[in-house]
């Protein structure tokens, strides 16, 4: 058994394809299947039942590819603490972003990142919450990038910055008052995003009760929730930064938040709670203090950095 058709086998179960898993690994699929069955040959079980349709793990199967993944993740954690110890940022980083914060980070994160550290292999993934923690609980994630809130048992949540609601409200809505307060709308539609503005520590109180307002819509995207206040009027809530995201007749619609209502999301970075790439996430780090508003941040992060 070696660490080769280790790796062979997850990717098998990464991709459940023969052909897909041959291309990431850059070998023939007759190879791959002839080191499978080798491995199955030697300790006498079938991992995988496949047919020409599809491959599944058997039950045995799922046991050996977990012990796989963390004899995978052990072995590649030499690499990692030489890189350490030798003060260099290199190899790969496989990144995850969540669905409501990636419109507003990734572009200029992969445009900082691979400039300032080119000797990096930079692989990012766009992933909800709870995919996220099992990928990186797995060792099929370096980072992630999520809402704050969804740690669990193996792994470690570092708030990164938090970032404020403003409501965007349409043209024949209020207009001339210069901040909001939830009450004055309280018989206005309000349009909200599925399962993204309602999250703890996240929206308003009254996101919470569904009631309020003549109707409450549920659209996938902050762009189609302007675009629908703007024909439809009534108001909605979108991150700072969006703001530059608007056109200069869109930010006369925007309003800052008063009164006692939860109105931010707090950013954090998810790793695994054995992680020793210390220099790798601060690398994260330096990126994203490149574009990311200063006074979003976390004191201690700007201040200290990571330290594991």
């Amino acid at each position: 058994m070696t660490l080769q058709q280790l790796k062979y086998i997850i990717a098998i179960d990464r991709h459940r394809s023969f052909a897909r898993a041959a291309d990431e690994l850059g070998v023939t699929q007759p190879t791959l299947s002839s080191l499978l069955q080798k491995l199955e040959n030697e300790l006498d079980v079938r991992i995988f039942d496949r047919s020409n349709k599809s491959v599944c793990p058997t039950a045995i199967g799922l046991k050996i590819l977990r012990q796989a993944e963390t004899a995978v993740n052990e072995a590649g954690r030499i690499n990692e603490i030489v890189a350490e110890e030798k003060g260099s940022v290199a190899g790969t980083l496989r990144v995850s972003v969540g669905p409501t914060i990636a419109p507003y980070i990734l572009p200029k994160f992969i445009k900082t990142y691979t400039k300032k550290f080119p000797q990096v292999g930079l692989s990012i993934d766009e992933l909800k919450s709870d995919a996220m923690t099992d990928a990186l609980y797995r060792g099929q994630l370096d980072a992630g990038i999520a809402i704050s809130g969804n740690a669990r048992d193996g792994i470690l949540e570092i708030p990164l910055y938090t970032e404020s609601f403003w409501v965007y409200i349409a043209e024949s809505c209020w207009r001339k008052l210069p901040v909001f307060r939830p009450d004055n709308l309280e018989h206005e539609q309000m349009w909200i995003m599925k399962e993204s503005q309602c999250l703890r520590d996240s929206a308003f109180s009254f996101c919470k009760a569904r009631g309020i307002g003549k109707r409450i819509y549920e659209a996938g995207s902050i762009e189609t929730l302007i675009r629908i206040v703007d024909e439809n009027g009534g108001f909605t809530i979108i991150p700072e930064m969006h703001l530059p995201m608007l056109s200069v007749r869109q930010r006369a619609n925007v309003r800052r938040i008063e009164g006692d209502y939860l109105s931010q999301r707090r950013v954090s970075l998810y790793v695994r709670a054995d992680s020793i790439r210390a220099r790798m996430l601060n690398s994260i780090i330096e990126s994203l203090t490149g574009f990311v508003p200063k006074d979003m941040f976390e004191p201690r992060i700007l201040k200290y950095g990571i330290k594991l």
